[in-house]
């Protein structure tokens, strides 16, 4: 009988394979799908980011993205939330780091019908490990590396590097993109203050019952 480790390895080296495997037909793939010029920097050039770009009021694409043991999670899973996504290249680097450990701190001041979500193109292994070493426990940090699904349709994929552009977006209980910003140069930071004023003022508010402070009702106004 195999022994429990070596099936972990066998399991870490299929995924990885395969995650190699999809990586290089999306390479191959990438000329069929929209590209936008002169959008975002790095180092100071431009980068062409690839996939569909959506404007505020436009109806949030639904996408499928995995957490940390590759269960796939849909944006349609938050109904009635209203939910922040914060995006980062990669959670190993200084500025992504900070933004999702921002993010993670906000969470807990935030009403509860407001959800993060900090996505990006690490694999899940490697996100758990960030998640466990920075105690990232408020905000759920999910994958697009599977089938790059998010990346896709919010234009967001950069060309010849495979990683997901710095983004915020705020998408409304009705499914509604009502708040965007693509950080004009990935190495800068986005917009803590305003992103987190938007969500506020775009989730609904909720009152608490004098009968029962446990009881929180969203205002219908």
């Amino acid at each position: 009988m195999m022994k429990t480790s070596s099936l972990n390895k066998l399991l870490f080296t299929s995924l990885l394979i395969s995650s190699f495997l999809t990586f290089n037909v999306q390479a191959a793939n990438q000329d069929s799908l929209n590209q936008t010029q002169n959008l975002v920097k790095a180092n100071n050039k431009y980068v062409t980011l690839l996939g569909t770009q959506v404007a505020v009021n436009d109806l949030a694409p639904n996408f499928k993205v995995v957490d940390k043991n590759f269960t796939p999670v849909e944006l349609s899973d938050f109904k009635e939330q209203t939910v922040l996504i914060s995006v980062v290249p990669s959670l190993d680097t200084g500025i992504c780091s900070i933004q999702t450990k921002r993010f993670n701190d906000e969470a807990s001041k935030l009403p509860s019908n407001i959800t993060i979500l900090t996505i990006s193109n690490d694999l899940p292994f490697a996100q758990k490990r960030f998640c466990k070493v920075e105690n990232v426990d408020q905000i759920k940090v999910l994958s697009d590396s599977v089938w790059r699904d998010f990346g896709e349709k919010y234009g967001l994929i950069i060309k010849d590097m495979g990683l997901l552009t710095r983004a915020i977006f705020i998408v409304d209980p009705q499914g509604k993109v009502k708040y965007k910003e693509l950080v004009k140069n990935i190495s800068q930071h986005p917009d803590y203050t305003t992103a987190l004023k938007a969500v506020r003022d775009i989730a609904p508010i909720l009152v608490v019952d004098p009968q029962d402070n446990d009881n929180e009702l969203p205002d219908n106004q």
